[in-house]
Order: structure tokens, then sequence, then C-alpha cells
């Protein structure tokens, strides 16, 4: 297997196994007040999150910014309990709340990618290429985010169409539970 399959595997591992609820539950909370049709912006909201993480992942294998583990474990379920919070203060958002959430996944995706930083630093190995290996790491990172996006939308859709849940509800209701489990975590990982 190459080096580049290899990461690219292993970013996508990273997303869709069930070590990584924290990354999920984070999609799940930017999905909440998305429908199916507005699948650009999703993307667009999903991608600002990837390259959030991708800066941060890179400058901590390179080993430029070190943060301790317990404050980044502690402020990536926080970073959710924020997005679930500014969810339920707005279900339509407008365009300027929409670059605001943008600019929020990409600045709270470099506080996610300092969660993953350590483990990868210490798999990646020294005369491998560095850049190659964090663009396939990360085009796996986004392929995932993109499969597990789909699956949302599809039981977005599901509950909304099939079982006739209103959509505000169904919106309401993925805010408040994702708002819950995220809270939990964080009292958890209090440092």
């Amino acid at each position: 297997m190459s080096g580049f399959t290899f990461y690219f595997r292993f970013g996508w591992e990273h997303i869709i196994s069930t070590d990584a609820l924290d990354h999920q539950l984070f999609l799940t909370a930017l999905l909440a007040l998305y429908w199916w049709n507005e699948w650009k912006k999703i993307l667009i909201l999903v991608t600002a999150f990837t390259l959030g993480h991708s800066l941060t992942l890179a400058l901590s294998v390179l080993d430029w910014i070190r943060i301790d583990s317990a404050w980044v474990e502690f402020l990536i379920p926080l970073s959710i309990v924020l997005t679930c919070l500014l969810n339920l203060r707005r279900f339509t958002p407008n365009t300027s709340q929409r670059i605001t959430q943008y600019i929020l996944a990409a600045l709270f995706g470099l506080i996610h990618g300092m969660g993953f930083a350590n483990n990868l630093r210490f798999i990646l190995a020294k005369d491998e290429s560095l850049a190659t290996n964090l663009l396939a790491f990360n085009l796996g990172l986004e392929a995932g985010q993109i499969a597990i996006v789909l699956l949302l939308l599809a039981l977005g859709f599901g509950v909304v169409k099939m079982l006739r849940v209103n959509r505000r509800d169904w919106s309401l209701f993925v805010s408040a539970a994702s708002f819950g489990v995220a809270l939990w975590i964080t009292l958890q990982r209090i440092p």
C-alpha cells in the first residue's frame, strides 16, 4: 500500500470510526440548520472546518505549535456546545450568519486539528513526504466527512418527509440532542 493510500485511508477511518464521536457530533451540529438542497453551503461549511483542521494539524505535526492535550480535549466538545447554542438561537441563518458559521467552522476546525496531532505526529515517518501524507490524510478526512454529511442529510430527509416531522422541530431536536451530549462530554473533560 502506498503512503498516499495509507494516509488517505487513515484520514477516512479517523472520521468514520466510533472513536470520532466528537467529529461526528460536530458535523451533526453544523448541519442541524441545513437541508439537502443547500448542498453547496454545506460543502463550504464542511470544507471550512477541514481547512482549519488541516492547518493546525500541519502546524502541530511540524511542532510549531503545541497545546496541552487536556485543554484541547476540553475545547473540542465545548466548540460543539457553542455551535449548538448558536443553532438554538437562530433556525434559518441569513447571509451574514452563514459567513459567521463558515468562520466559526474554520476556527473550531483549528481546535479539532490539535486533538489528533499527537497521534499523527508519531505515525509520520521522518523520511516520508510530510506534505503529501498530510494532503492524503486531509483528503481522506474530507471524503469521510462528506459520507457522514450524506448520511445525516438522508436521515433528516427521511424523518421530515417520510415521518412528517416539522423541519424546524427536527433542527431543534438535533441541536438540543447534540448540545446535551457535547455538554456531558465537556463536563467530563474539564482540565
